[in-house]
């Protein structure tokens, strides 16, 4: 957001303080002054990046709905990054990684009006089956996780904030010297750092933009840059709403209309910013001697003054004026859980929080906190759960494997983390409070996990990995096949217990689009044709995409026993290729042609399917084909069937009913009763590690049919609901547990 109005007012009432500069000649200059001054930057002239304002700039691809198409995306950036190293500029890239509290209710705000914008995205694919246009473009789910990574393996300097990111751009580039911060946010201009650049107004191909000059604006409005914090607060920011401080804005305007009674040229907002620096150049002439940071003739409660007060530290990076009164750079380290872990495991997480390297984890063990934004989910669509609540489960192993070592299994003194997800019907009035659940194999010490050397260590960190997904059988491929497929295939089948509405087309939707991936260049997937698309399949994309991440928090809590790049999206997901395959699975192509007549691709995708066909049944989750519909067209889509332009067969459209919900059965999850969010026990403790020649024992308990099983028991204490039950959103129930108790006799 920014401050309000004030980027809008320099552009169109300051034009003088709005620069078109050449970064090229910029660095250059830079450079020589460094050199001249003798400063540690010398001939290395540095741009720091603001990594979330550039998403939207960088994701260019032309299809964005149906899940990413990543290796595009990583094309991309890498002739972005390219632009700038030829040209001698260093790249420093700053991304979010935590959302500060007294933020909070502005980025609530800001993910409920984006729900509303998705559901128009959902109406659209329904109406037209197509995309809609830019003007509802909505960022792939996952792309800020995944473009950190992407970045690192282009060579590039990545770090993730601990406190506000904004404050820590600044901070980084003042306290380094950089030639300028690059991002879109009027913010920077407020703080007292090195200068503001915007990244909307980037042209890459010529390194030139715009640069927003505080000392011309202050000169324009007639302030200070030390007063520019107070008038930022004033007009409105993040900390500090528009509406708190309206009252003062009305008089600043009043008096400033008395003065200035001839009609002024500048729009009414560009008014607005001319009287409220006009109040507070007066407020500071009034009190010279003045040493606060807020005027005290200045008309306050004093609720409102210690928020003002908030506001303007928030803008008072080290060394600078009143630091002494307590700006946000004074708070201390972060510890949630310090007592659960060891000071060993707390100082690795934030070295590996701060340098990118990880995911997940910081949030749980140092701020007892996580988050996750918007996902492209259909709210009309009652037959797929949201991603929040198909990997709960996962999440809540995660959990456990964090911070239930040497616990006693008792309630008391139980962690819990607060989870502020977002899904369609989910307020987001207060973060779940979600308890960790024990791995269903022995607890490892977490120290071991992240510390330990040897082929026992290495055996640990795999199957605790494997086990947070339930596929320990999974544990006779690795090293047998490639790494990314081995990830692909835990998460294809968790998703598969987990959603009890998938069918045998969308597995194979899923694990051909993995297979033939690997095959596919940038230019052939962009070459896919897509006669029209199915929302239901947005969602499966999306819904795959979240599941990655979900993969790489398990794998950075269990100690890495596969690379992080494994779990990257351009290694197993493109969103095109997706689709196509949803759409062939579905019309009932062979699966020959689904492999695109690849006898090797064929080979693979039959034993990887094998496998977890076999996998779900010992859980007694029986894949079905999806019943038979009448061919049905979309209204806006000519010409020949999917199935009929890529294998000139003539059979009916099995899609279900077209675009809209999944195929129908007993209900959708809506309806469901199940409660929400409910523990459960893993009795089994005695899985072992199998390797040459030794076996799993297969887990006594067995996955029961999601639309079948009985009441939960909840009179064991393991197996009781924690927290808030799921009916107190008022309209989703959780997905089942992973296993259920067998039934007497089995």
């Amino acid at each position: 957001m920014g401050v309000k109005g004030l980027q809008s007012f320099m552009e169109r009432c300051c034009p003088e303080a709005c620069e078109t500069v050449d970064l090229r000649e910029m660095a250059r200059q830079h450079a020589a002054k460094s050199q001249q001054d003798c400063t540690a930057s010398a001939n290395s002239p540095t741009l720091v990046v603001d990594g979330m304002a550039c998403l939207r700039h960088w994701y260019s691809c032309k299809n964005w709905v149906c899940g990413g198409q990543w290796r595009e995306y990583m094309d991309v950036l890498k002739s972005w990054v390219e632009a700038f190293t030829s040209a001698g500029i260093r790249l420093v890239f700053i991304f979010d990684g935590v959302v500060v509290e007294q933020k909070r209710q502005t980025w609530v705000k800001r993910r409920l009006r984006v729900n509303n914008e998705i559901s128009k995205i959902f109406r659209h694919i329904k109406e037209h089956g197509e995309q809609p246009g830019r003007e509802l473009f909505s960022i792939p789910s996952g792309l800020a996780t995944f473009t950190r990574f992407a970045l690192r393996s282009l060579g590039q300097e990545v770090f993730l904030s601990v406190q506000e990111g904004d404050y820590e751009i600044a901070n980084y580039a003042r306290k380094h010297g950089c030639m300028g911060i690059l991002g879109q946010d009027s913010d920077f201009i407020i703080y007292d750092s090195s200068p503001y650049l915007s990244v909307e107004k980037l042209r890459i191909n010529r390194l030139t933009t715009v640069l927003y000059d505080r000392q011309r604006l202050c000169r324009t409005i007639g302030l200070e840059v030390n007063q520019l914090p107070l008038l930022a607060c004033l007009l409105g920011n993040d900390v500090v709403s528009e509406k708190q401080m309206q009252h003062i804005r009305n008089d600043a305007m009043a008096a400033y209309r008395i003065n200035n009674p001839a009609p002024h040229s500048a729009a009414p907002q560009g008014q607005m910013v001319l009287a409220v620096s006009h109040l507070v150049s007066s407020l500071w002439c009034k009190e010279k001697e003045e040493t606060g940071l807020i005027p005290q003739s200045l008309n306050l409660s004093t609720p409102n003054r210690e928020l003002l007060k908030r506001g303007i530290c928030s803008y008072l990076l080290p060394g600078q004026e009143a630091l002494q009164q307590g700006d946000i750079s004074a708070l201390p380290p972060a510890r949630a859980f310090e007592k659960h872990v060891s000071p060993e495991i707390l100082k690795a997480c934030r070295e590996k929080h701060v340098a990118a390297e990880g995911f997940m984890i910081y949030g749980v063990l140092c701020e007892g906190l996580i988050e996750c934004s918007n996902t492209l989910e259909d709210e009309e669509d009652t037959e797929l759960l949201p991603q929040a609540l198909v990997y709960k489960p996962c999440r809540q192993l995660i959990y456990g494997l964090l911070l239930l070592h040497g616990h006693d299994g008792s309630d008391v003194d139980l962690p819990a983390v607060r989870e502020w997800f977002v899904y369609p019907g989910n307020p987001l009035k207060e973060p779940d409070r979600v308890h960790p659940i024990s791995l269903p194999c022995d607890q490892p010490s977490l120290d071991l996990l992240w510390f330990g050397t040897g082929p026992e260590v290495s055996a640990l960190r795999l199957t605790s990995f494997l086990s947070i997904f339930d596929c320990q059988e999974f544990s006779e491929l690795y090293g047998d096949i490639e790494d990314c497929l081995l990830a692909a295939l835990c998460l294809v089948t968790y998703i598969i217990l987990q959603v009890q509405t998938l069918s045998q087309e969308d597995l194979d939707a899923y694990l051909s689009q993995a297979v033939c991936l690997r095959q596919k260049s940038p230019q052939e997937l962009q070459q896919i044709k897509l006669p029209f698309l199915s929302s239901r399949a947005v969602q499966l994309g999306s819904l795959y995409v979240r599941g990655l991440s979900h993969l790489l928090g398990a794998n950075c809590a269990s100690g890495c026993p596969l690379p992080n790049a494994a779990m990257m999206p351009w290694h197993s997901f493109d969103g095109r290729l997706f689709h196509s395959k949803y759409l062939l699975a579905h019309s009932g192509t062979e699966k020959t042609v689904l492999l695109d007549s690849d006898s090797s691709c064929l080979s693979l995708f039959l034993r990887l399917r094998e496998k977890l066909i076999e996998t779900c049944r010992k859980r007694g989750r029986v894949l079905q084909s999806r019943p038979k519909a009448p061919a049905e067209r979309h209204k806006t889509t000519t010409g020949p069937k999917y199935r009929e332009r890529h294998t000139g067969g003539g059979e009916n459209w099995r899609e279900r009913g077209e675009t809209t919900g999944g195929y129908q059965h007993r209900g959708g999850w809506r309806e469901r009763g199940e409660a929400r969010g409910g523990r459960s026990e893993y009795k089994n403790r005695d899985r072992v590690w199998a390797r040459g020649g030794q076996h799993f024992h297969p887990h006594p308990h067995s996955y029961h049919n999601f639309h079948d099983q009985g009441p939960q028991n909840t009179s064991h204490p393991q197996t009781q609901s924690r927290g808030r039950s799921h009916h107190s959103r008022g309209r989703y129930q959780l997905a089942p547990s992973w296993w259920q108790p067998p039934a007497p006799g089995t």
